[in-house]
């Protein structure tokens, strides 16, 4: 069975303005989405599934889903906050979504098979999508917890304009993952990647540093351990107080690692990042992918 791809597009973002998952980027007015999904259709993923906030589903229908008819397979699920497991209601005055896994979990009545989960507004490469897709092909059937999750280096994920959020890995001698923490705020100072640690303090790291963009193979299995452990995040006051707090993806793996329930290979990849996350990005982001056109990386038209 072919794989699938969630793609996260739920978010606003908020450092940019806007709906920049429908922001035209490419010679022909493609958004990042495009040619992450030119790249996933010809590493052989067979079905898209995007979750989106209700409140832009026709919006999304018309310029975006209405490009992929015809060439694969779609589906939307939507992010909300009021849904959440039984017995658990959303706080007064919360405003902010629950967070990447909580977005993730939407997308359990669609899928049934190994699926990527990708952001909408990163630009991960062809390199990734291929490594990805062959190690969720070669999954055995009924395989669970195998996970993996490409990695890309720190030094080539920076956004010269202000700071970034990146899942920060470490991985043993095999290539497995040992622990991801997500890291909201990494920049380089003076010449050297550094991020903000629990303290306050600025830390740094080696350019080489294997970190998450968010690009991560699962079973459908880590739904259920996704449905187990949402509960428990939900049963902490300091979570349901804080009306920024949220359920990220690097949160539930590291769980599952540490518990030993899953393992998660680390998948190299020599594909560059880019995306757009601060409006001075956008002018330099619209030139890389003219480049990639001009070499011949993609056709003028996608879709």
């Amino acid at each position: 069975m072919k794989p699938t791809l969630l793609l996260l597009a739920a978010g606003m973002g908020s450092r940019y303005g806007g709906l920049k998952q429908l922001d035209g980027l490419g010679p022909s007015g493609e958004t990042i989405m495009d040619y992450s999904i030119y790249d996933a259709l010809r590493a052989g993923f067979g079905k898209l599934v995007f979750v989106i906030r209700k409140d832009f589903e026709e919006d999304f229908k018309k310029k975006i889903i209405s490009k992929y008819e015809g060439h694969i397979p779609c589906e939307m699920v939507f992010q909300e906050l009021d849904n959440l497991p039984e017995g658990f209601t959303c706080p007064e005055g919360r405003t902010k979504p629950w967070g990447t896994n909580h977005a993730v979990m939407m997308g359990a009545s669609a899928i049934h098979e190994p699926f990527a989960v990708i952001n909408c507004d990163d630009y991960y490469g062809r390199d990734s999508f291929q490594v990805m897709g062959r190690f969720l092909s070669e999954l055995p059937e009924g395989t669970k917890n195998r996970y993996s999750m490409v990695g890309f280096r720190v030094g080539n994920t920076l956004s010269e304009s202000g700071t970034v959020s990146r899942g920060v890995c470490s991985t043993n001698a095999n290539h497995m993952l040992t622990s991801v923490v997500e890291r909201t705020k990494i920049q380089r100072i003076d010449g050297e990647v550094k991020y903000l640690d629990e303290n306050e303090q600025w830390v740094a790291v080696p350019d080489t540093t294997p970190v998450s963009m968010n690009f991560w193979g699962f079973t459908p299995d880590y739904f259920e351990y996704s449905e187990a452990y949402f509960k428990t995040f939900l049963s902490n006051p300091k979570n349901m107080e804080n009306l920024k707090s949220e359920f990220f993806i690097p949160l539930m793996v590291d769980k599952l690692i540490n518990d030993g329930t899953a393992t998660v290979e680390v998948l190299d990849t020599t594909s560059r990042w880019f995306g757009v996350t601060y409006p001075e990005d956008r002018p330099p982001v619209v030139a890389k992918f003219k480049e990639l056109v001009d070499a011949g990386v993609y056709p003028d038209h996608l879709f």
